[in-house]
């Protein structure tokens, strides 16, 4: 499943119980795409809102999140700042092209 960037208007970070290194990670990218019109908000795995054009979250998450946002494109990572899966999101969004394999 893949989306254009261009199409991407909320990211939903997704965790599971703790709220520490996702709010983290959420603040990150949401000030990376300040002026994008892209809304970046936090959620738990099984919380994910229907309106989430993309989800980013823990690879160990990435079955349920699927299974809580069908339809949806979920890209996993592996750490929280720094991970190439997050920069390359950010960089689509800025630079245009396709998210999601």
């Amino acid at each position: 499943m893949s989306i254009d960037s261009k199409d991407i208007r909320k990211i939903v970070i997704a965790c599971d119980a703790g709220m520490g290194s996702s709010v983290m990670l959420a603040t990150t990218v949401r000030k990376q795409l300040k002026g994008t019109g892209v809304a970046v908000e936090h959620t738990p795995v099984n919380a994910i809102p229907g309106d989430a054009d993309v989800v980013l979250t823990h690879a160990g998450l990435a079955d349920r999140a699927r299974a809580a946002a069908p339809g949806t494109v979920v890209i996993p990572f592996q750490i929280f700042l720094g991970d190439p899966a997050v920069t390359g999101l950010v960089e689509a969004i800025k630079k245009g092209g396709t998210v999601g394999a």
